[in-house]
């Protein structure tokens, strides 16, 4: 995953004045036909928690330990993708942190996904959602994926090329844009909701 632009935020460092920079995960990279990321230890200073992930054929499963109430193993079919990584930090430093799994799609468009939980209150997890890009009339304009997903600074950003009219797959002309995303609670889960949009 190339580096994205840094996004501007004040939440460099959570209240026990970890950053992420601390907390990258040691990956161990599959070498077969469908190269891509396969497990990872990811844990967080200050806290007990830790999330272990693993890839097995189309199988994600994580592991969650260190949560005072729940610690089910998660699990994702993720048939047609490409696990690419996973980060951990803290978007709505409540102390806590957010585990994120970043996904491409196989063929031309490499489309990301996002597979993510967020901790409550250090007892158990729940799913965070990202809207759909293609539902979202201010930044989907040109967008046909190529996607690049990176917390930085615990923010939460995605970045992608810009297409224009005539453009081949491979060949987009508009430049990039980044998006930085706000973690949200909504009714049903937390949300990843637009915050900052940038193009060069």
């Amino acid at each position: 995953m190339c580096m994205l632009a840094a996004c501007s935020s004040q939440n460099g460092a959570n209240k026990n004045g970890a950053t992420q920079e601390s907390t990258q995960p040691e990956t161990t990279v599959q070498t077969g036909e469908n190269k891509g990321f396969s497990h990872a230890k990811l844990s967080y200073p200050g806290t007990d928690i830790t999330f272990e992930v693993k890839v097995d054929g189309n199988r994600l499963t994580i592991i969650p330990s260190g949560l005072t109430a729940v610690n089910e193993p998660l699990q994702h079919d993720v048939t047609g993708y490409t696990v690419t990584n996973a980060e951990i930090g803290d978007l709505n430093t409540d102390g806590y942190p957010e585990m994120f799994v970043y996904l491409t799609s196989h063929g031309s468009g490499s489309y990301g996904k996002l597979i993510g939980y967020s901790t409550n209150n250090g007892k158990s997890v729940s799913q965070v959602s990202l809207p759909d890009i293609a539902e979202n009339d201010r930044i989907n304009k040109g967008y046909m994926g190529h996607d690049e997903m990176a917390i930085v600074e615990n923010t939460f950003c995605q970045r992608f090329p810009i297409y224009k009219d005539g453009d081949t797959n491979a060949n987009p002309t508009g430049g990039m844009r980044q998006i930085q995303y706000k973690l949200v609670d909504g009714e049903a889960c937390r949300i990843l909701q637009v915050d900052k949009v940038l193009e060069f």
